[in-house]
């Protein structure tokens, strides 16, 4: 069977120590998190960090010292950075761009979440495609709304996105794109039709992560997602091998690792920016 890129979501915006107490928040434990993560088979590490009061941080030299420890203690790992906007500056959300992430996150529109509006206008969205292409940083449009794919076609033809993009459709969100498997099937459709040659994975929040991985999963994704940004819920996974755990959990036999995955990671991470 194809094998799959798994996606490790180590910290996130959200969760707080008092909510979960294996959310790594410090660099250091982010870095240890990641390196079991990857010994347990993740191989694409999604990186938020944190202010030391657990907020929300755009701070660079936070960004800069995960990635490096990343790349010391992980050799070959896929890099990705967060920009999305909970609590961040909008103006300081890529400001760590210029460090070189192997990919990074970008929202390409805004959308309801619980008790906010996720806010991605236009500029702010235009102006975080034009620091990925200039600093060779893959972007992973994150798809919370059928429209969001409208704006990643639109980035396209205008020369901040290639003709193959990485796509994340986000589902289970309340006051977003619920999680029914239906709705995956038009998102994906619409996503091929529009970029036919890009890959894709589809990310279930909460409750939802197993059965949106497992729609994904018989559909032919490229990648799946855990991790304590997602499932931070969970009253179970409290050890501080939680994400690890998480990762070797979704190794099924359709995971194997080898040869053929890292093909599929060079395709996921091809740089072949327009």
């Amino acid at each position: 069977m194809t094998p799959v890129v798994i996606t490790v979501a180590i910290t996130g915006s959200v969760p707080r120590k008092k909510d979960n107490p294996a959310v790594p928040i410090t660099p250091t434990e982010q870095i240890e998190s990641t390196r079991e993560a990857f010994e347990a088979g993740a191989i694409l590490a999604h990186i938020h960090v944190r202010n030391d009061d657990e907020t929300p941080s755009s701070d660079p030299e936070r960004f800069g010292k995960v990635c490096n420890g990343i790349r010391t203690h992980c050799p070959g790992m896929i890099v990705q950075f967060s920009t999305g906007g909970r609590g961040r500056d909008p103006q300081a959300r890529g400001s760590s761009l210029f460090l070189k992430p192997d990919m990074a996150s970008l929202a390409t529109g805004s959308v309801n979440f619980p008790t906010i509006v996720y806010e991605n206008q236009t500029p702010l969205v235009e102006d975080l495609a034009s620091k990925m292409r200039d600093n060779g940083v893959r972007p992973e449009i994150e798809v919370f709304d059928l429209s969001h794919l409208h704006g990643a076609r639109r980035l396209a033809d205008r020369g901040l996105l290639d003709e193959r993009p990485h796509v994340q459709f986000v589902m289970g969100i309340q006051n977003a794109m619920p999680a029914h498997e239906h709705l995956l099937d038009v998102l994906l459709t619409e996503a091929k039709r529009l970029f036919p040659s890009c890959t894709w994975t589809a990310a279930g929040i909460g409750r939802h992560q197993a059965e949106v991985m497992s729609w994904a999963l018989a559909r032919g994704a490229d990648a799946v997602r855990t991790g304590l940004e997602i499932t931070f819920g969970s009253r179970r996974i409290v050890s501080r091998r939680a994400t690890p755990s998480l990762c070797s959990w979704q190794r099924t036999p359709s995971l194997s690792m080898g040869a053929a995955l890292r093909h599929r990671r060079k395709r996921v991470t091809s740089l072949a920016l327009v």
